[in-house]
Parts: C-alpha cells; structure tokens; sequence
C-alpha cells in the first residue's frame, strides 16, 4: 500500500506484505472454520480485516487514477490458519509520464497526486509519489511560463503586461507598466 518512485514512465502502489508469495486468490483450505482455536480465529479476523482494508486501499488508488491505470489491483497474500488466502498488500501500476504540453503534463500530475494520496490512509511511499508528482506540476508551470506569447498555454511576461495593461485601459507596448493599488 506505498507508492514506489515516479521513474520510468509508470508509478507502482505496492504494498507492504513481507516474504509471502503472491497467490492466485483467497481459496479454502482443508481446515474447517469450527476447528479453530480462539487464538486462530484472532488471527483469522485480524487477516480479514486488513485484506478489507488493502483492497480498499488499492481501489482508491484505481478510481482517483482512471485513464491513467496501467494495471489493475495485484496483492500479496497470506494463507490463515483457516486454509484462506488474505491479501495482505497489494500494488497498482501508473502511467507517470509527462504529458505533450505543459496544460497536459499539469493535469496528469495533478492527477496522479490525487490518486497516490485517494486512500484514507495514504503510506510514506504514497506521500512521496505525490510529492514527486507536485514537483511534475511546478516544472510544468515554469515550463508553461516560459512559453512565447504566442503558443498555446503561453504565459510570458510580455504577454502578462499586455493583458494588464488592457485590463487597466492602458496603452501596452511601453517598455514599463507602472499599477498601483
């Protein structure tokens, strides 16, 4: 439930599990539920409740990312003592990369940061995707600042002083816009 680096043009969600094999789903064992010792049946509940809270966690994931998912949700699972699979961790692919001008590139960070941090309960790893995909959208911006005048998404000082000065009433064209408040 962490989000790997932004590199490479994909973003991962991975989860957390530790050294459990990836499974292919819950499935019953031959353990039945009435043959559990209380101390089972706490562990049982508590695998429940965090494969509840991983698959919501990962679809949260997948619906702030919509158009941007590479993979659908992949958990790691854990066998309980009942013979069941519980997903324990899980990861969603994201496509991370830039987008053609600097209005898309916005958008998609903007995006992504929102599906790295959808959860309720955003991880370390998430934050700092989010963090990563803030730092996409500020180098858009300076990119879409840059701009000449003339292209699309242009935001230029030359072009900033003559919206001002129209929006003013002033004559544009000088060398210098003096506005006081």
């Amino acid at each position: 439930m962490a989000i790997s680096a932004i590199t490479g043009g994909a973003a991962y969600f991975p989860g957390s599990a530790t050294g459990i094999p990836r499974g292919q789903g819950a499935s019953q064992g031959s353990a039945g539920a009435g043959q559990l010792t209380p101390e089972e049946q706490a562990q049982v509940d508590k695998l429940k409740a965090r494969d509840r809270q991983v698959r919501q966690h990962e679809q949260a994931h997948m619906a702030a990312g919509a158009g941007l998912v590479t993979s659908g949700a992949s958990f790691t699972y854990q066998r309980g003592p009942d013979g069941v699979n519980y997903a324990i961790g899980g990861e969603v692919g994201i496509n991370t990369s830039p987008g053609r001008t600097p209005d898309e590139t916005i958008r998609r960070a903007q995006q992504i940061r929102a599906a790295a941090l959808a959860p309720a309960d955003p991880s370390g790893q998430d934050r700092a995707v989010a963090a990563q995909a803030a730092q996409m959208e500020i180098e858009a911006r300076l990119a879409q600042s840059a701009q000449p005048a003339g292209e699309p998404g242009g935001r230029s000082v030359a072009s900033m002083q003559d919206r001002i000065a129209k929006a003013y009433g002033i004559e544009a064209g000088g060398s210098s816009l003096n506005a006081y408040a």
